[in-house]
């Protein structure tokens, strides 16, 4: 039988509240030196496993449940790119095109349920959020997020025009040295893009507008024309030597959803319905209940996005020509833009948002961490509207009023990557082709990227065609946009990333400037389901009985029952 040993003075020297040691003898002999011991826990050891161990044990538990997709979806990014680079070096050759549609599969089935969700969830929720806000506080909301928009837009072209004119990426650099695929860009104008962007905000068709947009196409002069010009001058000519203002104009629609016309044919329907009151009722209410429909559908496919992130960022980085073209030729433009993304994102926004609500960030961006993944694998900040929308109103508790009114915008006129990223590459080509750039085509440049970033669309790489329109502002000619093709797809989900994160930032900020004005509004569209087989009547009454604590009389019960509910609607 074991023996418990305790030193004379040992109880003196226990401190309050410390665990009771006891040492016992295995041998069951008088204690000896070199003796082996076994260590029991005495009362307060036993009290800290009973009670303090099992709390702290529930929650981390109970932490690592509420952000398993959110660790799940960051791992998706990590282990996508190690994938990637084990499935490179697996072998000698490069992989083919079937082969790569085989990896992408499963993330292009994620990304395809995304895609479904945009259309009906920001007409459904930028109309419900409007509609529910009166004139007044729909442009009180409206301005802030613009005047936020603007301001971060402006921050990020001076960011990226000071690192490209003190690093200087393309000095030294070579047009002839930097591999560009074959392909061109499409011959364009900037005044052919501006009435392009124009036009697409006021769609003819509805219908159409959600598969597609206006596009002016510029058509390459005939053999007439160019015979025509050869003889007006003294020497040879070639067709590229003719102006573009002089080349015929033909329009065509392009098969991409215009979500400019969407956004904005919405804004006017809720404005429109705000203003009807109990007429427009009806119809706010189906989009409200719409809205709330597809936020459930967002949060199952959600569930999805660590295996669809996965996929996709394996299937795009096994696409990649190569690693060497990022670290060599265009190394130092690469780094360049890394580091104006990085800066704005994670200084001047997160600065911004602690200087005007007084919080820190770093919990904020940490809920946001779904959406921001999704961002990245899919490049689209279109595509990750549904996804954010639902970390901002369940993680964040940000408004559903605020956040489904300034997310649809924000991730259509509002890139701050695809705005720091154009000045970069501009000052770039004009450092590489050896063109010396004064202070007004700076102050040029600044302003028509802001003003591509707007026109900018969600998609994936659209910031490439605006980038034309930038080129052309000081003279650089258009088809040096290849010059930058090699790194634009990696580059673009840094963008993507950085979009998104503004965008979210800049909800919580309208958020907390709204808070005040948003508590002194009635609550947000409540919804009552009638039980089956219900007597209207009957229904309407109880209702009214609830809300407003008073007894219903005879001559109330022999009301109509239509006047009945539209005088108790919620």
């Amino acid at each position: 039988m074991d023996t418990t040993v305790m030193p004379p003075d040992a109880t003196d020297k226990l401190i309050p509240g410390s665990a009771r040691v006891e040492l016992t003898s295995t041998e069951g002999d008088p204690v000896k030196p070199n003796s082996r011991f076994k260590i029991t826990a005495g009362e307060n050891m036993s009290k800290f496993r009973q009670e303090t161990w099992p709390a702290f044990e529930s929650k981390v538990t109970g932490c690592m449940r509420s952000n398993a997709l959110t660790i799940l979806s960051v791992l998706g990014v990590l282990s996508g790119g190690i994938l990637a680079v084990i499935l490179r070096y697996a072998r000698d050759g490069r992989y083919t095109q079937r082969e790569i549609a085989y990896v992408m599969f499963p993330g292009d089935l994620f990304l395809r349920m995304l895609k479904a969700l945009i259309i009906p969830l920001i007409v459904s929720s930028l109309i419900s959020a409007i509609g529910s806000l009166d004139l007044k506080m729909s442009g009180k909301i409206g301005a802030r997020a613009v005047a936020y928009y603007m301001s971060t837009t402006c921050c990020a072209v001076v960011l990226g025009i000071i690192l490209a004119t003190s690093i200087r990426p393309g000095k030294g650099g070579n047009v002839d040295e930097i591999s560009r695929p074959t392909q061109g860009a499409r011959p364009t104008t900037t005044p052919d893009l501006l009435m392009d962007l124009v036009r697409n905000l006021f769609p003819p068709n509805l219908i159409q507008a959600c598969i597609a947009q206006y596009k002016t196409v510029l058509v390459p002069p005939t053999d007439e024309q160019f015979l025509a010009a050869m003889n007006a001058t003294e020497g040879p000519i070639n067709k590229t030597a003719i102006p573009l203002s002089e080349w015929r104009m033909k329009y065509e629609i392009e098969p991409s959803t215009n979500i400019l016309g969407l956004v904005v044919f919405a804004l006017v329907l809720g404005i429109t319905l705000g203003k009807m009151g109990p007429k427009g009722k009806p119809l706010l209410d189906l989009f409200s209940c719409l809205s709330e429909a597809f936020m459930i559908i967002t949060s199952w496919v959600i569930h999805l996005s660590p295996i669809g992130v996965l996929f996709l960022v394996t299937a795009q980085m096994l696409e990649m020509e190569s690693f060497e073209v990022i670290v060599g030729q265009l190394g130092m433009y690469f780094l360049t833009v890394m580091l104006g993304l990085f800066t704005h994102g994670f200084i001047v926004l997160t600065s911004m948002y602690f200087l005007i609500t007084k919080r820190m960030p770093f919990q904020f961006i940490g809920n946001m961490a779904e959406a921001l993944a999704t961002a990245f694998a899919t490049s689209s900040s279109t595509a990750t509207v549904p996804v954010a929308l639902a970390c901002l109103e369940d993680k964040n508790g940000i408004d559903p009023r605020v956040t489904r009114f300034v997310m649809p915008i924000g991730a259509t006129i509002n890139m701050d990557g695809t705005a720091l990223y154009e000045a970069v590459a501009a000052l770039f080509i004009a450092q590489v082709r050896g063109v010396s750039l004064t202070l007004g085509n700076i102050i040029a440049i600044s302003i028509t990227s802001t003003a591509a970033s707007i026109g900018a669309a969600g998609i994936p790489q659209a910031g490439l065609v605006t980038m034309v329109m930038v080129l052309d502002t000081v003279g650089l000619p258009a088809e040096d946009v290849t010059l930058i093709l090699a790194v634009d797809w990696f580059l673009d989900r840094f963008r993507t990333f950085t979009n998104v994160l503004g965008d979210s930032l800049g909800a919580g900020i309208v958020n907390h400037l709204s808070k005040k004005d948003l508590s002194e509004m009635p609550p947000p569209q409540q919804f009552v389901t009638i039980p089956p087989m219900a007597n209207l009547d009957d229904f309407t009454l109880e209702m009214e009985k609830e809300l407003n604590g008073m007894a219903v009389t005879t001559a109330e019960r022999s009301q109509p029952a239509e006047d009945v509910w539209q005088s108790t609607s919620m």
